[in-house]
């Protein structure tokens, strides 16, 4: 059996794949533990303290042979298809420059994390800086503690947004503590509309995203809790 821990930023992210298992909220974070008890998924909010919140609370029940980082991720490539799920290769950390390689086969799939949601000057400015073809805000933390413990770290991220995309700036909603304030987003948006097509493309891509990124993490993880593609080899820096 593999034990794998599965981070994520938004309850709503891992909605399609943790359905039916047991779910509990501890200090803050959201946990769900699948049937088999082999997977324990994660989620405290946005941002690199939250991740680490989110997986320090999932270690509590015992330590992990893998680690997956999941959930929504912009596109800085025009070919990303908004809705579907792809695997990383590489996570670079904006704040530090570090690179992650993760235990998929290598490819240009590189993932750069920022400290604020990206709009369309800075997914132009990410993507010529890195060579990035995403950018999220959580993955390098979740890289950084796979890499402390020498298990292997995954990243399978679902494009909410696509590269065009003009969207409302989403950092004035996210607490200090990585919560998304729905309530104020709401009544900001209601007297805009003209941001309403664009939210409304963005959920459903979300909507779909989060399916694919199901199907996807399924593919990974066996039944019996055992990862297909589990290797032996940690994730390493670059």
């Amino acid at each position: 059996m593999t034990r794998t821990a599965i981070i994520a930023a938004m309850p709503a992210e891992l909605k399609p794949l943790v359905r039916g298992w047991r779910h509990s909220r501890s200090n803050g974070v959201d946990l769900w533990i699948a049937k088999n008890g082999e997977w324990i998924a994660a989620c405290a909010g946005a941002g690199v303290a939250a991740a680490t919140r989110a997986f320090a609370e999932a270690e509590k029940s015992g330590a992990f042979d893998a680690v997956i980082s999941t959930g929504w991720a912009g596109a800085l490539r025009e070919e990303l298809v908004p809705g579907q799920a792809y695997d990383v290769y590489c996570v670079i950390d904006a704040r530090t420059g570090e690179r992650f390689v993760t235990a998929v086969a290598p490819s240009d799939l590189w993932l750069v994390t920022n400290s604020r949601v990206a709009d369309h000057p800075e997914k132009l400015r990410l993507e010529e800086t890195y060579e990035a073809a995403l950018v999220d805000m959580e993955a390098a933390a979740v890289a950084r503690l796979a890499r402390m413990r020498s298990i292997p770290f995954y990243c399978i991220k679902g494009i909410s947004d696509g590269y065009s995309d003009n969207l409302p700036d989403f950092n004035r909603f996210i607490s200090t503590g990585g919560r998304f304030q729905l309530v104020r987003f709401v009544f900001f948006t209601l007297f805009r509309p003209w941001h309403w097509p664009s939210l409304i493309r963005m959920g459903e891509n979300s909507r779909r995203a989060a399916h694919s990124i199901a199907a996807s993490l399924l593919d990974l993880l066996d039944e019996r809790g055992n990862n297909r593609k589990l290797n032996g080899n940690p994730n390493h820096s670059q």
